[in-house]
């Protein structure tokens, strides 16, 4: 009977939201696609996600110049979108289960990309 109450009440979805705000990064990497693509790749191995597919795009005009890097996860989903005239770019990794670890796929991206400073925010969009 134990073991039934305990299973009960797990949380039935779990969902881990990492995001923040790059400043202060290399114009230059942020209009590497390729390199971005790579750095999203490793972000997704080493917190433990299932990549099923990973899409950019490079942009050209201005100050709308940029690149936007997104990956499928089994999970969810890692992206990063990048203003190289501003120096600026915005990472967003969302995961749903108990084995995947967001928080080290946005530290990795984030000292890949040496920014001079950023923010981070956590958000638990887990269904209890």
């Amino acid at each position: 009977m134990q073991a039934t109450t305990q299973t009960q009440k797990k949380t039935p979805v779990v969902g881990k939201h990492v995001y923040g705000e790059l400043y202060g990064v290399d114009e230059g990497l942020l209009r590497d696609e390729d390199r971005l693509r790579r750095v999203v790749i490793e972000a997704a191995h080493i917190a433990n996600m299932h990549l099923v597919e990973v899409n950019s795009w490079r942009f050209k005009g201005g100050d709308k110049e940029g690149v936007s890097v997104i990956a499928l996860v089994l999970e969810s989903h890692i992206a990063i979108h990048t203003w190289p005239t501003y120096r600026f770019a915005t990472v967003d990794v969302y995961t749903c289960g108990e084995h995947s670890d967001p928080m080290a796929a946005f530290r990795y991206i984030v000292s890949q990309l040496s920014p001079k400073r950023f923010t981070v925010n956590y958000s638990d969009r887990s269904y209890k």
